[in-house]
């Protein structure tokens, strides 16, 4: 099994930056494809960001690109997801998600374990 525990959540400005951690206990994750995801209030939850396992390959909602940067140190088994240039539509709840198949992508039923995720929040 594998637990993650997101932390570095906030009240942030708009404009302003935020950094996520995922760090992960119980077995290494050095071989799965890693991602955040994000739910808003009354909203479904939305991909935002995923790695794979070398952190060679990394994917980006529309709505985050050139914002935000995901990465990864497997040494620590600790994902991270950069925040910058956060707009109030940037609040949610953000949740880290890992997948053993290795394979990323924007659906959430690839990824087999999840966080409880982290509060962000952007006031305007």
């Amino acid at each position: 099994q594998v637990q993650l525990v997101e932390s570095g959540g906030g009240l942030v400005q708009a404009g302003g930056s935020l950094r996520l951690s995922c760090a992960a206990s119980g077995r290494t994750v050095r071989s799965y494809s890693m991602a955040w995801f994000r739910q808003a209030p009354g909203k479904e939850r939305e991909f935002v960001a995923s790695i794979n396992w070398s952190g060679g390959i990394t994917y980006y909602a529309d709505s985050v690109k050139g914002r935000f940067t995901i990465s990864r140190d497997n040494a620590k088994n600790t994902v991270y997801l950069q925040l910058n240039s956060l707009k109030p539509d940037d609040t949610a709840v953000y949740s880290c998600a890992a997948s053993s198949s290795g394979l990323t992508g924007t659906y959430s039923s690839r990824y087999d374990y999840w966080g409880q995720g982290t509060q962000v929040t952007v006031s305007s």
